[in-house]
């Protein structure tokens, strides 16, 4: 059985439009809250969303679901994605949800599922709740006098605050540094610059004026132009970019320059790894990390580890072999000594932490390797199987040929929209263009939209 609902990342897309409905959410609700109700315990559920407008739409109607299965319902409020699983364990919460579409533009939303863990849920999990909503889920309302509660936590912001306050190592402070924070308008508006001040540093803040529609526009971790120039005009020593719910976090030196996950990711593993605190002897990313992130780590005799997309898949990874740092070149960063998700945030303080001890300035202390050049871009099709077509797969071999062994191509299906992604990475970028736009065409071709 294949998921239907979920995708590499919880359930996504346009708000009042199937699947993110009041309709589909409260069915959600009532499948997960039966999947997570176990043992005679008065059963929590945590909720908390970004700033889309489209979230007044579906928290009640997650709400009233899991509230006519029995679920006591804690409203968080807006608060980061990280926040929300942090919060799942610390008040032992059965389950946690966040209502957010990450990077997405304002008009989509999503559903993320965190267990009592604080870990997203498995595969099998999800296919247990689409199997409960295909079932009706009638089975699961419980009577009239054991109907579940709804409160609101006053204090959500002040415990998140202090619980990233606390990552940062004992004794430093961001003293003398001036740094921009770009806050995506979206779930960290709030905490982001008070988490900075209160360490000590000059902070300037923008994408901090949320109204329902902005979220993600012109500004966060997709789109760090303004941040680029901010960080220069103000002469900032540098900038940090979080997305939509705070997830994933993108930096800028002090010359507007930005810097993605793999740059970050190198640069914390290679701090703890000289202080003696990196676990696994090495770094788990995905497949679509730059392959002078893996030289670099060979070089220092450390292993990069690569899965599938999807920072839950990281997080298996990690489990399994121990490894205490791991994330996505977008800036997902899974650092488990203290968190059980991505949180753009807490990573920074780590890159912060780790410049600390620099007298360099941000361009030379956090550029630790030269990317090779990779491309990537999406092919459109219109159903059907266009990786099984002769052609295409013909396309696929000569593109391979093409680029040779000191190179890389990656082709896979999104798990979000009707969309084949084509990455190609090598020494000669103009190799990995042409690579690129030859198994795109072929695709576009014979299944183009």
């Amino acid at each position: 059985m294949t998921r239907k609902l979920f995708g590499t990342d919880g359930i996504r897309g346009t708000a009042n439009a199937e699947p993110m409905t009041a309709e589909t959410a409260l069915k959600l609700a009532m499948a997960a809250g039966a999947r997570f109700t176990r043992g005679p315990h008065r059963h929590r559920v945590v909720i908390g969303k970004d700033t889309r407008l489209s979230g007044y739409l579906i928290e009640p109607a997650l709400t009233a679901g899991f509230i006519s299965v029995g679920m006591d319902v804690v409203l968080l409020g807006p608060l980061p994605t990280p926040a929300v699983a942090m919060l799942t364990r610390s008040l032992r919460a059965d389950l946690g949800v966040v209502i957010s579409a990450s990077h997405n533009p304002y008009q989509d939303n999503g559903v993320k599922l965190f267990g009592p863990d604080g870990c997203k849920l498995s595969d099998e999990a999800e296919l247990d709740i689409e199997r409960r909503i295909d079932d009706g889920g009638a089975g699961a309302r419980v009577a009239s006098d054991a109907l579940g509660r709804a409160m609101r936590l006053d204090d959500a912001l002040g415990r998140y605050i202090e619980f990233v306050k606390a990552s940062f190592p004992r004794g430093l402070r961001l003293d003398g540094l001036k740094i921009v924070i770009d806050c995506a308008n979206g779930a960290a508006y709030r905490a982001a610059p008070a988490v900075l001040y209160e360490l000590g540093a000059e902070v300037v803040a923008i994408g901090v004026e949320p109204d329902g529609f902005n979220i993600n526009r012109g500004c966060g971790a997709t789109d760090t132009a303004a941040l680029e120039a901010r960080v220069v005009a103000e002469k900032a020593d540098l900038g940090i970019a979080l997305d939509g719910d705070a997830d994933r976090v993108v930096m800028v030196d002090e010359k507007g320059a930005s810097l993605d996950g793999d740059q970050l990711m190198a640069l914390v593993a290679s701090s703890w790894h000289a202080r003696g605190l990196l676990r696994g002897k090495g770094v788990v990313a995905t497949v679509m990390s730059n392959l002078g992130l893996e030289r670099y780590l060979e070089a220092r005799g450390l292993r990069l580890v690569r899965t599938q997309v999807g920072d839950r898949y990281v997080l298996e990874a990690m489990r399994e072999g121990d490894y205490n740092v791991g994330g996505e070149q977008s800036g997902h960063i899974i650092l488990s000594d203290y968190t059980t998700t991505g949180d753009g945030l807490i990573s920074a303080l780590q890159v912060l932490a780790a410049l600390l001890g620099e007298s360099r300035p941000a361009s030379e202390a956090m550029r630790l390797f030269a990317s090779l050049p990779q491309r990537l871009k999406n092919a459109r099709f219109n159903g059907g199987a266009p990786l099984e077509e002769a052609k295409v797969k013909a396309a696929i071999r000569e593109a391979e040929a093409m680029l040779g062994r000191e190179g890389r191509l990656l082709i896979r299906k999104s798990g979000t929209e009707p969309v084949i992604r084509v990455m190609a990475e090598g020494e000669d970028a103009a190799l990995v263009g042409r690579a690129v736009e030859a198994v795109v065409h072929a695709i576009e071709r014979t299944h183009g939209s």
